[in-house]
């Protein structure tokens, strides 16, 4: 909360509001800071905020306990859930760390009857976590499922079988058992409510038949998401059945159908008139794209990253596009693509590009500097870049950052690593000095390319609004972590692998870490007796130290840090060594 909005909050707690009154105004805070904060004015606004929450965010599900959230807050509606660390993405965190969902959703049960929203990240579920969450909740409405495991299909049948007011149903990027398409059957025939549907990760044919039905009946569907299997002959039939789409992710657009049914297909585009974002399109052609264009002139969100289209087809895609706002390609585009991202999304506000095959050093196709220019002196809206690339400049970087000074999120991967500035041979110190002088709105930053504690002495210094930084193959010393943890007063997550930081480094934040969320480190020069040292002054931390099989006794391969009010977890892995 601003400092002038808590003088207002402090005038007005002075005045005495019944309780009933002061709930209804505080349902209207949106914001959790600003209810946390509200929290705080004194004990007759805690107990308000207390009772009139109805949705709480956990960003860790081990920093607290279902237990003291229940006592905590006994109204609640609406629970989002994050699990495992965010390396995880990368393999980083072994099977069966832990994150399963079973023990809140006991707790769920027993003090949220009316339950009507989850939505889990990184977390372990299983089928019959599910089919307990379908059985205990007879108000239920959504499921968002992003980057879990554990599940399969038949758990999927069981949401649809029995969670009969279902308005959400959204599976992303899970490692699921993908047993076969027919849960979509389970839906009742008489049910009707759904409004988002998501599955576009699941591998498996679906039964069309059941698909088409469902979206048929359920007339207030806003969000459909679909996977690779459903057909260029499928899609317009469902488009047609569907006319108040907002959000709309395709199938394959490989196969090679006649003109007339291209035809259809734009037929069905031209109706979409609330079409504000589309994705999918594995595996497009350049035959079938114009089939889109009806429906691009509001889209304010393009999400490529499965459509490996090359930088022709995408530059004639992007004229009829000039609404984006939000915009994921894969590298495939080239520079000449990214040129014309520059020429033709004035309104362009975040800009991810993906690389086709990270782990193919010999590929020639891919983005370099230029493109990177290119789109920052088109775009001077830009606030939010994830960018990989195989080469980079120092002074690129400070350009890019001279057009778009409002960045308050930069993600930069050099996908080779400690790799220097490939025309002066120099470090990159000097970009990401330019990027943190340059945006002092930065709360994300991830750093990549040969760095020295230069660098960081340069984060710690003028990174004051940083929130999140993420560090790979970079730094000299102890000296460059130490110089982040001295500075960035508002860091909250800080994320290193492969890196030179030892016991000193660690030890630096002893005044730092509770105000923190996480921290994690691993491949570093980090050892046993320093993390015991931490854990042993900062006892209210949970320091965990996940151990690899053959490795050196001595060495803390990976650590992760962590504030909490639940204690130790209580169901650590034997290879999770709890300090």
């Amino acid at each position: 909360m601003d400092p002038e909005r808590k003088k207002v909050v402090e005038r007005v707690a002075v005045s005495t509001f019944p309780d009933e009154v002061l709930e209804r105004v505080l349902v209207q805070l949106k914001s959790h800071k600003d209810r946390s904060s509200v929290s705080l004015v004194c004990h007759s606004w805690y107990d308000a905020e207390r009772f009139s929450r109805t949705h709480v965010f956990i960003a860790n599900c081990y920093s607290v306990t279902p237990e003291i959230v229940s006592r905590r807050f006994p109204n609640i509606r609406s629970v989002s859930l994050k699990g495992k660390p965010r390396f995880s993405d990368f393999n980083l965190v072994p099977p069966n760390w832990g994150a399963n969902i079973r023990s809140w959703l006991v707790m769920f049960a027993a003090k949220y009857p009316f339950l009507e929203e989850l939505r889990l990240k990184r977390m372990t579920v299983t089928d019959e976590s599910l089919e307990f969450l379908a059985l205990s909740f007879p108000n239920f409405k959504a499921l968002s499922l992003f980057s879990c495991d554990g599940f399969s299909t038949d758990g999927l049948a069981a949401i649809a079988t029995h969670c009969k007011n279902l308005a959400e149903l959204d599976i992303q990027e899970n490692d699921l058992n993908d047993k076969s398409g027919s849960w979509l059957s389970c839906f009742p025939e008489n049910f009707s409510s759904l409004e988002v549907l998501n599955f576009a990760n699941l591998s498996n044919d679906v039964n069309f038949e059941a698909l088409e039905r469902l979206v048929s009946r359920c007339k207030s569907l806003k969000v459909l998401k679909v996977n690779r299997n459903i057909t260029l002959e499928q899609l317009p039939r469902l488009l047609i059945r569907a006319p108040l789409l907002t959000e709309l992710g395709t199938g394959s657009f490989l196969q090679e159908h006649p003109a007339c049914q291209y035809s259809e297909l734009e037929n069905a585009f031209n109706k979409c008139m609330n079409l504000n974002t589309l994705s999918g399109l594995s595996e497009v052609t350049a035959l079938s794209l114009p089939a889109l264009y009806p429906a691009c002139a509001n889209l304010t969100f393009m999400n490529l990253s499965c459509a490996a289209l090359q930088s022709g087809e995408f530059a004639k895609l992007l004229v009829h596009c000039p609404c984006l706002r939000r915009l994921w390609v894969l590298d495939t585009v080239e520079d000449k693509g990214l040129e014309a991202v520059g020429s033709n999304c004035p309104l362009l506000e975040e800009l991810r590009v993906f690389p086709t095959d990270p782990f193919d050093e010999d590929t020639f196709h891919g983005v370099t500097e230029s493109g990177f220019i290119a789109v920052s002196y088109g775009c001077r809206r830009l606030s939010y870049v994830l960018y990989f690339c195989r080469q980079m400049t120092n002074a690129a970087v400070a350009t890019i950052v001279q057009n778009c000074p409002d960045f308050t999120h930069f993600r930069l991967c050099i996908m080779n690593p400690w790799q220097p500035d490939y025309q002066t041979n120099e470090p990159m110190d000097e970009a990401f000095c330019a990027v943190v002088k340059s945006c002092t709105k930065l709360q994300r930053l991830a750093v990549s390319g040969l760095l020295t504690d230069l660098t960081f002495e340069y984060i710690g210094k003028y990174a004051k609004n940083l929130e999140t930084l993420s560090v790979a193959f970079a730094g000299s010393s102890d000296w460059g972590m130490q110089c982040v943890l001295g500075g960035c007063p508002k860091l909250r997550k800080l994320e290193i692998r492969d890196c030179p930081f030892g016991n000193a480094a660690l030890l630096s934040g002893l005044d730092k870490y509770e105000s923190m969320r996480s921290l994690w480190m691993s491949d570093c020069k980090v050892t046993m007796n320093g993390c015991r040292v931490l854990a042993k002054e900062m006892p209210r931390l949970n320091v965990e130290v996940i151990k690899v099989d053959g490795s050196n006794e001595s060495q803390a391969d990976k650590v992760y840090v962590y504030r909490s009010v639940a204690g130790p977890r209580r169901d650590a892995p034997p290879f999770v060594l709890t300090l």
